[in-house]
Order: C-alpha cells, then sequence, then structure tokens
C-alpha cells in the first residue's frame, strides 16, 4: 500500500483557494483485490461583501478496483486472504471515472441567512460483475435554504426552510460476462429520477432555554425506465412517490454547554432508480419505506469530558431490503413488512488525566458504543426474527497519550461482542470478534508530523461484512472477511 497526497491553499485579497490531490494504490489483503485511485479536490471562493459570498467546487475522481467476491463462512475464516474463485474467473472490477462541480452561495440580510447553489455530477462506470455493466450516471440539482432568527412577541424563534431538487439518468449495458471481457449484449436500458423536497422546521423558546420544534417535509419522487433490449420482454415502467414527514420536539439547553432534547419525527425514504424491474411483481411494486421514531438525549460538555448519547425507536413499514439469492445475481430488492430499528448512540471524549510526566501531557479516553436491536415485528414469514447484518453491540475505543511538545501514542480496540445473523431466517450466524490496533506518531502542529499505526495486531480472522439472505446455509457466499495484521506508516510536509 502507498498513498501520497498534496494540498496548497491561499488568500488573495476577497479570493481564496484550496486544491487538494491525492494517488494511491494497493495490492489488497485478499486475492483479486488490488487495486488505485487518483482524486482532485478543489475549491475557489470570492466575497462580495460581508454579507455575500460564493464559492465553487471541481472534484474527480479515478478509481480502479479488483473484486474478490463474498465467500462461504468457513471458507472467510480459514481462507481469509483467498477470493472466489468464480470472481477471478470473470475478473469482477469496478472502476469508476468521476467528476463532480459545484457552487454554493451565502447571502445575509439583517437577521436571516440564505444558503443557495446547484451541482452536476458525472460518472462512468465500468463494472464486469455477473455480468459486465457499462454504465453512466448523470445527476444534477440545486438547493435553497434560509435560516431566519427573530424574536417573536418577545421570545426568540429560529425558522429553517428550504428544497431539494435531485435529478438523475443512468443509462445502462449489460454484456454477458466472458472471462472479464464483454460478451453479447444482454440488456440495455435507460433509468430516470426525479426528488424534490421541501421542508420547514421552527424552533420557538418559550423559555430563554427550552424551545418547542415543529417542521414538515414533502417529497415527491418517480422512478422510470425505458428498456431498449425487447427480446426477453419489455421492462419499461414507472412509478411515483408523494410523500409528507412531519416532526416535533422539545430542546432543553441546560446550560451553554449541556442539551436534553427529545423528539418524535416521521421519515419516507423511496427505492433507488436502480432496483425498479417493471417486468417483475415483486419490484415493479416496490413500496418507498416509512418509519416513525423516537428519540431522545444528550449532548455537551463538562470540564474535560464531552459526550453525545441518544436512545431512539424506530417503527418501520415497508422497509427496503436488497436479499442475496445466489453467487452470479444481482440482490433481489424487496419491502419486508412490519420491522423495528432500536437501539443506543453513544460517544464520549474525557482526559482522564494530565501532567503524568511532564506539564501539559494528558491522557485521553474516547469511545463510541452502538447498540442495534433491530428485528421483525410479526413477519409473516419471519415472525420476530432478528434483522441481519449488523451487529447487536459495537464499541471502538482509545486510550492516547499525548505529550506537549507532539509526541502520542496508544492502543484502541474494536469489539462485536456478539455473533449476529446473516439472514432473516436467521439460520446463519457472523462470529464475535475483538481488534486490537495500536499507533504512535509525532504531531507539533507545524513544519512535519509522523505516524506509525498497527491493525488487528493478533490477526485475528473474523468477517468484516456480509450480503443478507433471506434464508443461507453453510455453504452459501455471502461473507467478506476482514483484513489480516498490517502496519503503515506515514509522514506529512508542511510549509
Amino acid at each position: 500500500y502507498a498513498k501520497a497526497q498534496a494540498s496548497t491553499g491561499g488568500v488573495a485579497g476577497n479570493f481564496d483557494y484550496f486544491v487538494t490531490g491525492s494517488a494511491q494504490t494497493f495490492d489488497g489483503y485478499r486475492e483479486h483485490s488490488a487495486g488505485h485511485q487518483i482524486r482532485l479536490n478543489s475549491n475557489v471562493g470570492y466575497q462580495f461583501s460581508p454579507m455575500l459570498e460564493t464559492r465553487f467546487y471541481l472534484n474527480a475522481t479515478k478509481t480502479k478496483q479488483e473484486i474478490p467476491g463474498e465467500v462461504s463462512k468457513a471458507q472467510a475464516l480459514d481462507s481469509p486472504e483467498s477470493a472466489n474463485p468464480g470472481w477471478v474467473a470473470q475478473d469482477q472490477q469496478r472502476n469508476v471515472d468521476s467528476i463532480r462541480i459545484a457552487n454554493k452561495t451565502t447571502a445575509r440580510v439583517g437577521e436571516t441567512t440564505v444558503d443557495f447553489g446547484v451541482f452536476y455530477n458525472n460518472r462512468h462506470v465500468k463494472h464486469p460483475i455477473f455480468q459486465w455493466l457499462d454504465y453512466t450516471v448523470d445527476d444534477y440539482g440545486g438547493f435553497v435554504r434560509a435560516v431566519d432568527e427573530r424574536q417573536l412577541g418577545g421570545m426568540r424563534n429560529r425558522l429553517i426552510v428550504g428544497g431539494n431538487i435531485h435529478n438523475g439518468e443512468l443509462d445502462t449495458e449489460q454484456f454477458v460476462n466472458v472471462g472479464g471481457q464483454k460478451g453479447a449484449l444482454a440488456s440495455s436500458y435507460v433509468d430516470t429520477s426525479e426528488n424534490v423536497s421541501l421542508y420547514a422546521e421552527n424552533s420557538l423558546y418559550i423559555q430563554p432555554n427550552v424551545a418547542l420544534i415543529a417542521g414538515v417535509q414533502y417529497l415527491y419522487a418517480t422512478r422510470e425506465r425505458q428498456d431498449r433490449f425487447l427480446s426477453n420482454g419489455d421492462q419499461s415502467g414507472s412509478s411515483d412517490f408523494d410523500l409528507w414527514s412531519p416532526k416535533i420536539g422539545v430542546l432543553w439547553e441546560i446550560n451553554p454547554d449541556w442539551q436534553v432534547f427529545g423528539n418524535v419525527s416521521r421519515s419516507a425514504e423511496v427505492p433507488s432508480y436502480d432496483t425498479n424491474n417493471f417486468a417483475a411483481a415483486s419490484t415493479s411494486t416496490l413500496k418507498a419505506q416509512t418509519a416513525t421514531t423516537y428519540e431522545i438525549g444528550t449532548r455537551g460538555q463538562i470540564a474535560n469530558i464531552r459526550w453525545d448519547v441518544s436512545a431512539y425507536r424506530a417503527d418501520i413499514e415497508d422497509e427496503l431490503q436488497c436479499l442475496t439469492t445466489g453467487p452470479f445475481s444481482a440482490c433481489s430488492p424487496i419491502n419486508a413488512d412490519n420491522t423495528v430499528h432500536q437501539g443506543i448512540e453513544a460517544g464520549i471524549d474525557a482526559a482522564i488525566g494530565q501532567s503524568f510526566f511532564a506539564d501539559g501531557d494528558s491522557l485521553n479516553l474516547t469511545a463510541a458504543y452502538t447498540l442495534n436491536d433491530f428485528f421483525f415485528d410479526g413477519d409473516a414469514l419471519y415472525g420476530d426474527n432478528e434483522l441481519p447484518g449488523v451487529p447487536k453491540h459495537y464499541l471502538r475505543t482509545e486510550l492516547i497519550y499525548k505529550h506537549p511538545q507532539g509526541f502520542y501514542a496508544g492502543p484502541n480496540v474494536e469489539w462485536s461482542p456478539e455473533s449476529y445473523y446473516a439472514d432473516n431466517a436467521n439460520s446463519l450466524t457472523v462470529d464475535s470478534f475483538t481488534l486490537l490496533n495500536f499507533r504512535i506518531g509525532y504531531d507539533a502542529g507545524s513544519g512535519w508530523s509522523a505516524y506509525l499505526e498497527g491493525r488487528n495486531l493478533s490477526d485475528e480472522h473474523y468477517i468484516s461484512t456480509v450480503a443478507i439472505a433471506g434464508t443461507a446455509s453453510p455453504t452459501s457466499e455471502i461473507f467478506n472477511s476482514g483484513t489480516g495484521r498490517s502496519v503503515n506508516a506515514g509522514v506529512r510536509l508542511r510549509w
């Protein structure tokens, strides 16, 4: 693995700019997982006055990536570096050339701030997988967002209103994959999508430190396919969605550094515009996923301790799932029956000690924990089974020593303490794992910095991701092994 990156920026009068470019290449931990990437990110801004400024963005990326493919659980754990032979025989890859241009302008008028902008994104994807996919994506759109803060009836009020347009076209040709080369044409179609959303949210402070919050979002979306390859039937079709998502909540600012909040909100997610297959009733009738979410939480800082903790429950209808049905096919999108996502998201950052060896040094603890209690709720096929693909508990924590002259060192741990399921039928599990990592470095804030990091130092064999299935068996090829022991180092120069 090797990566090089260079950045530069500057200010000239009312102009400013920043440009960063990077190139990386890697052999990959698994067989047939090598790749390389070149990336450019840049922006230039101009301030007309303290009340008006604009910024233009240009981002470009070229990626070439081999795909090792999912394997059986036994192969993933016993031979984690190996690839799926079928994927290697088809030379499966994902190669993407993309460019994105955008503008954002900010205007301030009295007590109101307005942001608005436009964007265009083009991606050309050459993707030999179960078939040889060659497609171009053109996305374009714009947004406007206004924030108004003023007194209403002697009470502080904050109103946010806005809208987004995000439209796109996906022009696809699929060919038979013959050893990684294009064979006969298998399908050809154009998918188009339109997404228009409008939203408003108002926070009224009925007390100096207590706000009542109410909001609503409206989404109109269309999905359309025009089939150009008719020898296997006409798979053209269209669908549209009208969705409202209201929200109410309360915010209590106990002090300037400590907040407590609670809210109830509706949300909606429409199928992505490449998932509809209008020749099959199971997918041509895909519904939007909707949910009602209840959330309470707190965030803040006291002395050297910062935290962000929330608990939530989402009652979901028609959850969108994409289920693996075979090793040489795309996953099949479905709507599940009622499901529940509930859990806890907690993060903490604390300086637990200072001045151990020198004035100004510190020992810092950071931790992020998630509880993911996801399950079907009386599903006709799966009953109250757990939803697959996500560990129920996950903890990442780091204890690091920092010296005032720039030296730092410490271990971190990633821990998934319980097995979780790989399929809706709850017939096959993903094992628990613990990863021990360590990093050491020097960064005095100017001039140069360097680091050395070791990951998975115990070289544990584990499964990093799973392609979920309806019902899996021990031979199901749905698992991706995690990376074994690795060491990387880097140096950064600044001037």
